[in-house]
């Protein structure tokens, strides 16, 4: 999908009879469902799957099933937000530090008027809290689900409770309620078209760099598939 058609797709599912759950995955992710079941099945079942980063657009185009554009989690929730406050639809945001959440809420409430945020909790519980919080979930009665625990916790969250989570549109967003903070800048515009964001990420913090092994194995892989594929048609 594009993003107007992920969107179109998600403003129906925001007033569905079910659980609607986006992964927006990007090569590290991808690379990881390889050794992590559990994440596998979640994005295997999930609602929507979006490529979110260079990566797996370029796989696609390898692959020879290429996706129209990259579909970024911070984006998409974005404009979700934008949406959900044009069309009076309730938000719950689960994630991130208290004193995070708490900036992340105040600047989307000032830059998005009419955005009904109708509960939020920070991403540091134990799973001993996970029923009294998913109670408070559904008593909010959201539209809109942000999740932003990190990958792939939040992927597991969501899909751990699909059966229990009130019915709405629920997307994991990593990183993105410290965007909204205003304490992460986002790449300038010209890198994230050039499929350079994860590098600007890793020159801003530097502790990234382990995280970014997985990319050139995860090419690997991508390339492959690609080779096992010829060698079949042949």
């Amino acid at each position: 999908m594009t993003m107007e058609e992920a969107l179109c797709t998600l403003r129906s599912a925001w007033n569905g009879p079910r659980v609607f759950h986006v992964v927006t995955a990007n090569a590290e992710m991808i690379h990881r469902s390889l050794a992590d079941r559990e994440l596998a099945e979640a994005m295997d079942k999930a609602e929507l799957v979006t490529a979110d980063g260079a990566g797996g657009v370029l796989a696609s185009r390898i692959l020879g099933c290429p996706l129209p554009e990259r579909v970024a989690g911070y984006d998409l929730a974005v404009k979700c937000l934008e949406q959900a406050a044009a069309e009076g639809v309730p938000v719950f945001l689960l994630g991130a530090r208290p004193e995070v959440l708490e900036e992340a809420k105040s600047n989307l409430q000032a830059q998005m008027p009419g955005l009904q945020i109708v509960g939020s909790h920070h991403g540091y519980f134990e799973q001993s809290d996970e029923m009294e919080l998913l109670h408070r979930i559904s008593s909010a009665g959201p539209g809109l689900l942000l999740v932003a625990l990190g990958a792939p916790a939040q992927e597991k969250f969501i899909f751990r409770h699909k059966k229990i989570l009130p019915p709405c549109a629920a997307i994991g967003v990593g990183g993105s309620f410290d965007v909204f903070a205003g304490r992460v800048k986002r790449a300038p515009r010209w890198i994230q078209r050039g499929g350079l964001e994860w590098l600007y990420r890793i020159c801003r913090n530097p502790s990234r760099l382990g995280r970014a092994r997985a990319l050139p194995l995860f090419l690997y892989e991508v390339l492959r598939q690609y080779l096992s594929a010829g060698e079949k048609r042949h």
